[in-house]
């Protein structure tokens, strides 16, 4: 298995069973998170990209011996993305750095989004910086990773379901091991 699996594999396996402000662990959010993607028929590079968006949250965890700070944005999606970049293509890397905008974005732009959100989503969404203003909107829009990046924020705010059981992390390294090595 290359190394950065097996640094993810062991960042889930020693953090990922913390909650992280939300009802659900963290590996239970991102292989429902997969789950969502995989159900969509998304590509294999989108439903990674599901799978490792809040991987910056587990870097984190690491960097801190497994403390958590909500009093500030830990930019986890620009972390997990600058992490990923060297060995991962931008079709995963792009979505993951910004699924935060698309969030801001969301609930900007859809009406219904905002009540949506779950509790710890609500929270976040303010020290990331609110809703966004329409110059910034339009040049979210132009953003070549637009859509992804809006559907896997989709994904990200429907993974939060406490009574769904979705296939086990492992079972997403062999689709990792093939991204990787086909960069």
């Amino acid at each position: 298995m290359n190394e950065i699996i097996q640094h993810i594999h062991h960042l889930y396996s020693q953090f990922g069973n913390q909650k992280y402000d939300e009802l659900i662990t963290q590996t239970e959010h991102a292989t429902q998170c997969a789950a969502l993607a995989k159900a969509s028929e998304a590509s294999p590079e989108l439903t990674i990209a599901a799978l490792l968006h809040d991987v910056g949250h587990l870097l984190v965890l690491e960097q801190s011996n497994g403390s958590v700070d909500f009093s500030t944005d830990d930019e986890h999606e620009a972390l997990g993305a600058r992490y990923l970049a060297t060995h991962f293509p931008s079709g995963v890397t792009a979505p993951i750095a910004l699924h935060v905008a698309a969030k801001r974005f969301l609930c900007t732009a859809d009406d219904t989004y905002f009540d949506q959100l779950s509790i710890g989503s609500v929270r976040s969404l303010e020290k990331q910086g609110g809703r966004m203003t329409h110059q910034e909107v339009m040049r979210f829009e132009r953003s070549p990773h637009f859509s992804n990046s809006v559907q896997l924020r989709r994904w990200d705010e429907g993974a939060k379901d406490e009574h769904i059981v979705v296939d086990p992390f492992e079972s997403y390294l062999e689709m990792m091991e093939r991204i990787v090595t086909s960069k």
